[in-house]
């Protein structure tokens, strides 16, 4: 009943209301600075950052920056558990900081808009959930040397592999592949996060939500999210780690097969390989794909991040 009259008596003001975006992050130092100064600089009120144990320097970044920014740090030591904690940090959002609208971010994702309007200019309406594209950012020549931002390709039209089979996912790039779209939401009247923020159930949408009809939910296309899901072969290579120590540590874990896949590879002293031939691309290889329309350059993306 409460979380009922939250949303229905939740007064808006346009003029006058809170962007807060929260964060989940474990060992992200070569990624989390820039997040915080960009989403900053694009509007975004204050953070709530929870810190699942890094151990890479991530937290010392993040306490350094709480003297510039409004941070509420938040630390767990629990299993990564992605969809109770970003609900949880969503509520924190809403009650700690008074929220309006909460942003439900990664570390490694970049939320721009697509207009002359920052932000929290595009986000002034009362709403309930937003749902904006996503796509993946690519690594190429010039990313080699680590300076992922350097990127200025992203996957506009994914390729679609209709097969999973073991013998097909050897052949297939995952940065190709794709992904979900993610979701801005209104704290009050929140009911639950689904994954990774790819789906929210919301007092306003619980018809979308019960009768699965997420395919009838309009796009706010005012914001896009630009993802780095492989930003080096160091990087990669410490999230396999992270992924073969859950595999051990429980029988049952739910994990995707191209993760089971890469775990496999690391034993056997292969995922560099992997890594430069499915998950980089060559300057020849680019302008294939951008010539069949998969790829599409676009330099303003990397100018707008605060490196």
């Amino acid at each position: 009943m409460t979380n009922f009259l939250n949303y229905f008596l939740h007064k808006f003001d346009p003029d006058n209301f809170t962007l807060v975006m929260t964060i989940l992050v474990k060992n992200e130092a070569d990624i989390i600075e820039a997040n915080i100064r960009t989403h900053a600089a694009l509007g975004v009120d204050a953070f709530v950052v929870m810190d699942n144990d890094s151990t890479d320097g991530t937290r010392e970044i993040l306490v350094k920056l709480q003297n510039e920014f409004e941070i509420l740090l938040i630390d767990e030591k629990g299993q990564y558990n992605q969809a109770k904690w970003m609900k949880q940090l969503a509520h924190i959002a809403k009650n700690n900081l008074k929220a309006d609208w909460v942003i439900n971010n990664d570390a490694d994702e970049f939320w721009l808009p697509a207009n002359d309007m920052n932000l929290k200019e595009n986000l002034a309406f009362k709403g309930s959930v937003l749902t904006v594209n996503r796509y993946n950012m690519i690594l190429d020549e010039a990313c080699h040397d680590g300076n992922f931002f350097a990127s200025t390709h992203y996957v506009e039209n994914p390729v679609f592999y209709t097969k999973t089979t073991q013998l097909h996912i050897e052949k297939i790039s995952m940065v190709l592949t794709k992904i979900g779209p993610k979701t801005i939401v209104n704290p009050n009247g929140l009911i639950g996060i689904r994954g990774g923020n790819h789906k929210a159930w919301h007092l306003a949408n619980t018809h979308e939500y019960l009768f699965k009809k997420y395919d009838q939910i309009k796009k706010f296309d005012a914001i896009n999210v630009y993802h780095y899901p492989f930003r080096s072969y160091e990087q990669f290579e410490k999230n396999i780690k992270n992924r073969k120590l859950l595999l051990e540590s429980k029988k049952h874990i739910r994990m995707g097969p191209h993760y089971r896949r890469w775990v496999k590879l690391y034993n056997e002293g292969k995922l560099e390989e992997e890594f430069h031939e499915r998950l980089c691309f060559k300057n020849t290889e680019i302008e294939v794909l951008k010539k069949y329309g998969i790829l599409t350059e676009d330099n303003t993306i990397q100018k707008a991040i605060k490196q």
